[in-house]
């Protein structure tokens, strides 16, 4: 099956302008086989290792009859075990034979050990670089050694120099003890880097690429030797600044390391009648900060800065900065509605529209026109509507609204110069 590449590349791209692709591409079965391990929910991935890696460990019997499997596994359920022999079967993890037997397929067997391999390593610290040194071992030995490979490792021991490097830079005692565990856990590992990268520079044969990494690993590998002196020269300078708690023989990193085993829960409890919620103003300043204050004060030169009252000098405005201006747009809407009225209309009508906020803008102006053409400026969109011809007129009932976020308003009519005024009709306002 030919893999489709088009939509997940660059407009103009294609998949053979992409080596590092088209090498990915060439093991698809192998990459098929691991997506078929782990596809789908935990419960199935961890169902399917077990069953696969069950059956390619049967060493003296590698074939087995569907009645043996049933037995062998009769703790599972018959239906899940039939699914996950299905799933294997039809992925070319596992082979039936001729013969009604299954067997791990080479290409099962090949993810089998590479998982068994993973999971060997899992179990102890920092398992990702002895992982990778047993594969640089293991490719060694079968003279297959890549530049890709190598440059895994060197990017492990980079990854190890910056964690131990920010362990020592933060100064915690406790950082730093536990990176000098991971380092020391690590020792062996860096043993046998040390024998693969000597066996490889002593080879005069060997390709220039890789000689070239396996002396960057050769740097990395020195910089981590050196970090131990760096972890003792940070805990004896912590060790000077270690605090006893009176004749007891209990030091301060006794006590943070027995605060540490505390859940969260105890200190909240410990913290209850320790910890005020604010602080108190005595207990601010100190006889050093009194003590700087007062060296301050005393300073002549400081007196002399602080008296020095000279304005900083002048600086050229932006001409090109347009003043600020206020948004008349819905007044100016407004107006042009206002002054299209042919006939009298209840202040509803005009108010409402976009929600309550526009809502009372447009009531708020209709009061201010309500004050007459004087409560305004003369010029501008505030003048030509204040000079709007238009009587407004305000009632002492409120008028039931209930849409646009608005439920009631002062009830009200706008009516244009020259028409006569309809007589108001009661609407009570009925409670909600």
């Amino acid at each position: 099956m030919t893999l489709d590449f088009t939509d997940s590349l660059a407009p103009g791209v294609t998949a053979d302008d992409v080596p590092e692709l088209g090498m990915l591409a060439s093991a698809a079965p192998l990459v098929g086989a691991f997506i078929t391990l782990f596809r789908g929910s935990e419960t199935e991935v961890m169902l399917r290792l077990l069953v696969l890696r069950e059956i390619g460990q049967e060493s003296d019997s590698p074939r087995w009859s569907p009645e043996a499997l049933r037995a062998r596994f009769t703790y599972l359920d018959d239906v899940k075990l039939e699914t996950v022999l299905k799933r294997l079967r039809d992925n070319a993890l596992l082979e039936f034979g001729e013969d009604g037997l299954y067997r791990v397929s080479d290409l099962g067997r090949n993810a089998v050990a590479a998982i068994t391999m993973v999971l060997r390593f899992s179990t102890e610290e920092d398992a990702e670089l002895g992982f990778l040194t047993a594969q640089l071992a293991g490719l060694q030995a079968v003279g297959s050694i890549t530049p890709e490979a190598l440059g895994h490792l060197l990017s492990k021991l980079n990854d190890l120099t910056w964690h131990f490097e920010e362990a020592i830079a933060s100064g915690s005692e406790f950082n730093i003890l536990g990176a000098r565990r991971r380092l020391s856990a690590n020792e062996r590992w860096l043993a046998r880097g040390t024998e693969i990268l000597n066996g490889l520079l002593a080879d005069p044969e060997v390709p220039f690429e890789i000689a070239r990494i396996a002396q960057r690993i050769g740097l990395a590998q020195s910089r981590l030797a050196r970090v131990d002196a760096g972890f003792q020269r940070a805990l004896n300078k912590i060790e000077s600044q270690r605090v006893t708690l009176g004749a007891s023989g209990i030091s301060s990193s006794d006590v943070a390391a027995w605060l540490r085993r505390l859940d969260a829960g105890m200190l909240a409890r410990f913290a209850e009648d320790a910890v005020a919620a604010v602080p108190e103003t005595t207990l601010l300043a100190g006889g050093h900060e009194l003590l700087d204050r007062a060296e301050a004060v005393l300073s002549d030169e400081v007196r002399t800065d602080e008296t020095e009252l000279a304005l900083p000098p002048p600086d050229a405005a932006d001409v090109r900065t347009a003043p600020e201006h206020d948004d008349l747009a819905l007044l100016e809407h407004l107006t042009r509605r206002i002054a299209r009225l042919s006939d009298s209309a209840p202040l509803q009508h005009i108010v409402a529209g976009g929600g309550f906020a526009p809502a009372a803008y447009r009531l708020s102006l209709l009061a201010l026109l309500a004050d007459g053409e004087s409560a305004g400026p003369a010029d501008g969109p505030i003048g030509d509507f204040m000079r709007l011809p238009v009587d407004v007129q305000f009632g002492d009932r409120l008028v039931r609204v209930d849409e646009d976020e608005i439920a009631a308003i002062s009830d009200g009519t706008i009516t244009p110069c020259g028409t006569v005024a309809p007589a108001a009709v009661e609407t009570p306002l009925q409670d909600a």
